[in-house]
Parts: structure tokens; sequence; C-alpha cells
């Protein structure tokens, strides 16, 4: 957490554009930011699983860092791109908190990924790439082998699609495991999750050149779930 704090503070003092302000100020947006991205993975996770009123409840936290954050977008020494992003963020969290209200938690939490989308994209433009950039982009290369799964199971496509597909998530999930702090690579939830899913991620393409569609299907079910709980986690 301090480490992950820490970086954020440097990466916003050292864009090119970026802030430039007293260190007090960059560690303040650091941790500012830090906890809305913490809130936003985990009312995320609640709105995908229709527990509205807890992601409800998560939503509140991440808009009162962002307010927070907004303070500082005011700043003399802000960047532009900085103020750029905390006006998409004011309109995503609306657009999730109206979500929520109508009961629909799976357009909040839609809201919510493009908040985070543009909060890792802010990142990876200031060169930082840790575990937590990393997991988030799980979901599109689980999404690529979960579409190749159900063509496999249409006969819409053929071993190699899934094979590849599974591959790709495989080498990903290596990546992020490389990624991890020792602390964290060390955990045993941490190991039992990022294993799992890349022992699964190797299975899954063996099931699709043994033609078993059911087992294709089971392990794109398990790896769906291994790369939710990672991102609820480590996200």
């Amino acid at each position: 957490m301090l480490r992950r704090a820490i970086l954020l503070s440097l990466v916003l003092s050292c864009l090119a554009h970026g802030i430039r302000g007293h260190t007090e100020e960059n560690a303040d947006v650091a941790a500012f930011m830090h906890a809305a991205m913490a809130s936003l993975r985990t009312a995320a996770s609640y709105g995908r699983t229709g527990n509205v009123g807890l992601a409800q409840l998560e939503l509140d936290d991440a808009r009162t860092a962002w307010a927070r954050l907004a303070e500082r977008s005011n700043a003399p020494s802000s960047a532009q791109s900085f103020a750029a992003l905390i006006a998409t963020g004011h309109d995503r969290l609306k657009q999730a908190d109206e979500a929520l209200a109508a009961g629909d938690g799976a357009r909040a939490a839609a809201a919510i990924a493009a908040l985070r989308q543009s909060l890792h994209a802010f990142r990876r433009e200031a060169g930082v790439v840790e575990l937590s950039d990393c997991v988030f982009g799980l979901s599109p290369v689980m999404n690529e082998l979960r579409n190749a799964a159900i063509r496999f199971a249409a006969g819409k496509a053929d071993a190699g699609d899934v094979v590849q597909a599974g591959t790709a998530l495989r080498e990903r999930l290596q990546r992020c495991s490389g990624l991890a702090t020792p602390d964290v690579a060390s955990q045993a939830e941490f190991r039992r999750l990022i294993d799992g899913a890349t022992a699964s991620a190797g299975e899954i393409g063996r099931a699709a050149r043994e033609g078993d569609a059911g087992l294709v299907h089971r392990y794109e079910i398990e790896l769906q779930s291994f790369v939710n709980l990672l991102d609820f986690r480590f996200g």
C-alpha cells in the first residue's frame, strides 16, 4: 500500500506536463487517488454481482476521495491531463450513482470500469506499470478467451483459437505474477489465485484439443472467477 502511494506520488510529480506542486501536495494527491482506486474496484465488483447497497457505500467513498482530488486539480501546478481526468471522473461517478439509484448494478459497473480505464491510462502515460495495472488488463484478455470458448462450443472455432486465447491469458498472468511485490507474491491468497488461473489457462487449451467442449466451458467459468477475484483483491 505504502509503496503504491509513493509510486503514484512520483508519477504525478514526474509527468512531462504533469503536476509540479510541492512534495506534500503530491503526496496528498497520491493518497487520495489510491483511496479512489481501491473504492472503485470494490464498487465495481459489488455492482457486477448485484450487491447494489454495498456498491453504493464504496462509491460514496470513491466520490469523497475524488472530491479531494478535484481540489488539487484547481491548483496552478496541476497538469491539463490531470484536470481532464478529474472532469471525466465526475461524469462517470454521476453515471454510476444514477445507475445504482435505479438498481442497475451492471450499468454502474460499466461506468466505473470506464473511469478505472482512464485512471490506468493516466498511469501508463507516466510509464508506471504495477501489479494493479496488470491485473486490470486481464479482463479484455479473458473476454477473448470466453469468446473463443463460446465459438468453440458452437462449432464456429477450432481448438487452435482456444489454445491461442488461453496462452495469451496465461502469459498475462505470468507477467502479473512477476510484477507482484515480495510481500504480495508470498501471500497464500495471491498464490492460490494467480497459480490456479495460470494452470487453468493452460489446461483449457488441452481440453479444446481433446474436443471436450464441456470441459472447455468449465475451465472458462473457473478462469472468469479467478480473474474477477484477482481484480477484486489486487486490481
